[in-house]
C-alpha cells in the first residue's frame, strides 16, 4: 500500500486540521487551482476549519462529486444548498461548479460537467466514504472506467442518507456524481472516513485487493493517496 498514506487521528476536528495544513501548503507553493470538493457530516468540521481561517481560495476554482437528481439548489437538502451554507457563502472563489441536479437533459449535463472537469483538471480531490464502500454516489459494481453519469442509489446508501433531509422532503433514488476514472483523475485525493460504521469499507482497503463491490479499493490504483481516520488497525 505504499502510494497511500495512512494518518491516524483521534478526531473528526483533527482531521479537518490535517486537510488544513494539506491545502494550506499547496495554496502556498502555488499547486492549487483546481479543488475538488465532497459533501456530508464528515466534511462540516473541514469546511468550518477553512471558513475561519485566512487561507484565500480567490484564484481556486472548485467542482463538486455530485448532486441529487430532481432538486432546485434552494432545496435544504440539496448538495448546492450545503456547499452555500458550509463554505460558498463564507469564502469566495473564482468559480463553483456543481452538477445541475435539475436538468432538462441529464445526459447532456453530465457530459458537460466531466468536459470541463477534465478540461480544468482537478489538483486535489476530497472524499468521503459509504459504510457500502461507495465514493461520491459510485455505488457497488460501478466500472473503474466510468466518467460522470447518473446513478442508480442503493437501499444501503438511501438508507443512511435519509437521516439528513430536512421537512419530510423524500429522498431522490437517483444522483449524478462524478465517476471512478473522473476521481481518479485527480493527482491528489484525501479521503476523510470516521467512526465505526465506516471499518469495514476501509478494511476492505487495507486488503489490497481491487474490486468493484467494494469501490473505495479503487484507490490502489492511484498513486497519491491520504486516507485520514480516526480508526485503529
Amino acid at each position: 500500500m505504499s502510494n497511500i498514506k495512512w494518518l491516524q487521528v483521534e478526531n473528526s476536528e483533527q482531521g479537518a486540521e490535517q486537510v488544513y495544513q494539506i491545502v494550506k501548503q499547496e495554496l502556498e507553493h502555488n499547486r492549487l487551482h483546481v479543488l475538488g470538493l465532497a459533501t456530508g457530516s464528515t466534511m462540516i468540521p473541514v469546511y468550518k476549519r477553512w471558513t475561519e481561517s485566512e487561507l484565500d481560495f480567490s484564484v481556486v476554482k472548485t467542482f463538486n462529486l455530485d448532486e441529487y437528481v430532481g432538486l432546485e439548489a434552494s432545496s435544504p437538502n440539496s448538495y448546492a444548498y450545503f456547499m452555500n451554507d458550509h463554505l460558498f457563502n463564507k469564502k469566495q472563489f473564482k468559480e463553483t461548479n456543481i452538477p445541475n441536479g435539475t436538468a432538462v437533459n441529464l445526459e447532456e449535463e453530465c457530459q458537460r460537467y466531466e468536459a470541463d472537469l477534465q478540461q480544468s483538471g482537478l489538483d486535489i480531490q476530497l472524499l468521503g466514504v459509504g459504510e457500502n464502500g461507495h465514493i461520491a454516489f459510485n455505488e457497488p459494481g460501478t466500472s473503474a472506467q466510468s466518467v460522470t453519469h447518473v446513478a442508480q442509489l442503493t437501499e444501503s446508501t438511501l438508507g443512511v442518507n435519509s437521516q439528513y433531509f430536512e421537512n419530510d422532503e423524500k429522498i431522490p433514488e437517483t444522483a449524478m456524481t462524478m465517476g471512478i476514472a473522473s476521481i481518479m483523475s485527480a493527482k491528489q485525493l484525501i479521503l476523510l472516513a470516521f467512526g465505526e460504521k465506516k471499518r469495514a469499507a476501509l478494511e476492505k482497503l487495507r486488503e489490497g485487493e481491487v474490486t468493484a463491490e467494494w469501490p473505495i479499493t479503487y484507490l490502489h490504483n492511484h498513486d497519491n493517496v491520504t486516507i485520514i481516520t480516526d480508526l485503529q488497525f
